[in-house]
């Protein structure tokens, strides 16, 4: 086995659900580059600007509501297909047209496949792995979308300079769609699907296979068990108060609530801008620092991933919480100190306002573009007023502003100092790493644990859209919000909100690390979950479990 615990094949069809995660992570970090040449090819507004980042989460939110029903109805399997083909069908209405409401169209679709195929792999992967590796395995989702995200990055920087530059980054994720959607397809279906669907025999050939044994009879039994409780679950049951399903739901709605409200998405979809305010002032550098917070994502990622299984995902996600908080604060503090104004940054994209904007904007470094790269009509601009700023990426006021002194706090009259600058990155970097192996990964797990199988991929699919929604509101919002507010004020708030989801794990969220998800949903339905430490006595209750689970067969039958 590549990873022990774990057959090759449980490894294999994982992975290769997990380049779901990768296309995701893709598409979701390649905006911010791609933006940056329509809005000079296409003359973008602002607001038009924030409709097309916004147009992939409003498809990933319809695909949210509905794509639950497919998942439980059709298979996981069958919805990964169906996402990889929409994702490359979506990106090939992108590449022959220039226009506005194509974009918006095409964008909306590959939304409706990330968020489907985001739902339906993680359900895949928590139902093909063994118990004791089920962090590692459904993790691995997460850690190929951060290695998504930074690929976007970059190929933002690679093709930054090239005419036409984004057609190629749109364009490249059209082989590994078209690979993963053959590949999946000779894939077995997850064997607790095929139970569900009456298909016994069929499942206990799949369960052999992931298992490597010749004689998966036990597992078969225990699933077989639980899902004849489950099986009676309707959408609504996830509103009443049997088996605790409120209380589910509400612990899986809140947890997605704080994973958007902390603040990350925004970091994600700005995080050059942010840098740029700070004094990455050139294009180089915001490209280079944003790219180096998506190696961060990897970097922390990575162990989050392989060691979800012995620490347990209630442990990072504390660890995480806490560190994101005093990031939070430093980030703050240090943006306290520097006045920042986000429109301008904004607006220089649109040529009406290019030659208003130069005399003032010039000095914030907000000539620079709004997301990670740089529009090729404004490069020229800035290499026709001094030749060796783009080289060098150091903004000569002076040279620039044709030697008229400038309005304005520190940020106008030179530079940043230079501590700030990089106390500033570097709190940005750490609540990076810290969102990368607590909230990030780990509550995706929590949520395809939580939910019995019957009903799972509903389930998932409310939190998701739950999660797609407030994203989509938080994104919408965020330059508004910080123009009225300031930066700090925004990163305090963030602050606030990341000790409050400290607390609601410590409180509500259970412990699962070596537990099947049957043992998971047994808990769970029981009245005093939330007090007792779940599966603390794991080794205790593998005895006691099938003993209850033939009681209950026993009382069926009666």
């Amino acid at each position: 086995p590549l990873i022990s615990g774990c057959g090759t094949f449980t490894f294999l069809f994982s992975a290769i659900a997990a380049v779901s995660g990768l296309l995701m992570g893709y598409e979701l970090g390649l905006i911010s580059g791609a933006l940056l040449q329509m809005s000079s090819i296409l003359t973008l507004s602002c607001k038009e600007q924030q409709v097309i980042v916004s147009s992939l989460l409003f498809g990933a939110l319809f695909a949210s509501l509905t794509g639950g029903f497919l998942i439980d109805r059709f298979g996981r399997r069958f919805a990964i297909i169906i996402a990889s083909s929409l994702l490359v069908a979506g990106s090939l209405i992108l590449l022959p047209y220039e226009s506005y409401e194509v974009l918006i169209v095409g964008r909306i679709a590959i939304g409706i496949s990330i968020s489907l195929s985001s739902i339906a792999t993680c359900v895949y992967i928590a139902e093909i792995a063994p118990q004791h590796r089920r962090g590692l395995l459904v993790s691995l989702n997460e850690l190929m979308i951060v290695i998504g995200i930074l690929f976007a990055y970059i190929s933002n920087y690679a093709f930054a300079s090239i005419s036409h530059g984004w057609k190629y980054m749109f364009g490249l994720v059209i082989p590994l769609g078209v690979l993963q959607a053959i590949a999946m397809y000779f894939l077995p279906p997850s064997p607790r699907f095929l139970v569900m669907k009456n298909n016994d025999e069929a499942a206990r050939k799949v369960l052999e296979r992931l298992r490597e044994t010749s004689d998966a009879t036990k597992e078969l039994t225990v699933i077989k068990s639980s899902l004849k409780d489950e099986h009676q679950y309707g959408f609504l049951d996830l509103f009443r108060s049997k088996n605790n399903m409120r209380t589910r739901m509400l612990v899986g709605l809140t947890l997605v609530f704080f994973v958007q409200t902390t603040g990350q998405p925004n970091i994600l979809f700005y995080a050059s801008t942010v840098l740029k305010s700070v004094g990455f002032q050139s294009n180089e550098a915001a490209s280079l620092a944003s790219t180096g917070v998506g190696v961060v994502k990897v970097v922390s990622t990575v162990p989050a991933t392989f060691f979800v299984d012995q620490v347990g995902s209630k442990t990072f996600l504390c660890v995480g919480s806490s560190v994101m908080a005093i990031s939070l604060v430093t980030m703050g503090l240090v943006n306290h100190n520097l006045r920042v104004n986000f429109t301008k940054v904004c607006r220089s994209q649109s040529p009406e306002d290019f030659s208003l904007q130069r005399n003032f904007t010039v000095n914030n470094g907000s000539l620079k573009d709004l997301f990670s790269s740089m529009a090729s009509t404004e490069r020229l601009l800035f290499d026709v007023q001094s030749p060796d700023v783009a080289r060098t990426g150091e903004l000569n006021r002076t040279a620039l502003a044709g030697g008229k002194s400038t309005i304005g706090s520190h940020m106008e009259s030179g530079e940043v100092p230079v501590v700030l600058k990089w106390l500033s990155l570097a709190s940005l970097l750490v609540y990076v790493a810290a969102f990368s192996i607590g909230l990030g990964p780990m509550s995706w797990l929590v949520l395809s644990e939580i939910f019995p199988g019957g009903i799972r991929g509903r389930a998932m699919a409310l939190t998701s859209s739950m999660n797609w929604g407030i994203n989509l509101l938080i994104s919408l919002t965020f330059l508004t919000v910080t123009e009225l507010i300031g930066l700090s004020w925004v990163c305090f708030i963030y602050t606030v909100m990341s000790l409050a989801s400290l607390a609601f794990v410590i409180m509500f969220i259970p412990e699962t690390k070596g537990c099947s998800l049957e043992q998971i949903s047994m808990e769970l339905a029981k009245q005093k979950y939330v007090r007792t430490r779940l599966c603390g006595v794991s080794q205790r209750r593998e005895k006691l479990v099938p003993v209850e689970l033939a009681k209950r067969e026993k009382e069926q039958l009666y």
